[in-house]
């Protein structure tokens, strides 16, 4: 059985993950320590699994969680590359919010966990249409 994910569904989670993200980094402070610390690598992983998901509608759930793994990663480990180019490139809001700063092994965990998190949600709570593809 396949499924087919709902963009609306979707574009709607991943703004409200960003929103969530946003606010873990601006009220981190108001927020226990280990919240503050982790909650934003934990939304921004939850959120490239649901951008994964919004474009590619049928892809298995565990290919998104892949990809979604493979690129959190990647981006995590580019943080070891400093380069005048990249380096003001992060110093740019979003191009820090998108690149990062600095690797941590933290992070990575974070990120599994968010990505995780998408699966569970998309497994378990049913944000997805089943549908049946014939085989030839």
């Amino acid at each position: 059985m396949r499924i087919k994910r709902n963009r609306i569904i979707y574009g709607v989670l991943i703004l409200l993950t960003i929103v969530l993200g946003l606010c873990s980094r601006t009220y981190s402070d108001n927020l226990p320590y280990w919240i503050g610390a982790y909650s934003g690598d934990t939304l921004w992983g939850l959120m490239i699994f649901l951008m994964i998901g919004f474009l590619f509608t049928v892809m298995k759930t565990r290919h998104v969680a892949v990809i979604s793994i493979l690129l959190t990663f990647i981006i995590e480990t580019s943080q070891l590359y400093h380069a005048l180019w990249i380096d003001a490139i992060r110093r740019t809001l979003i191009g820090g919010l998108i690149l990062g700063y600095g690797f941590l092994w933290s992070d990575l965990i974070c990120y599994t966990i968010g990505i995780l998190i998408g699966v569970l949600i998309e497994k378990f709570l049913c944000i997805s249409f089943h549908v049946e593809h014939a085989t030839d």
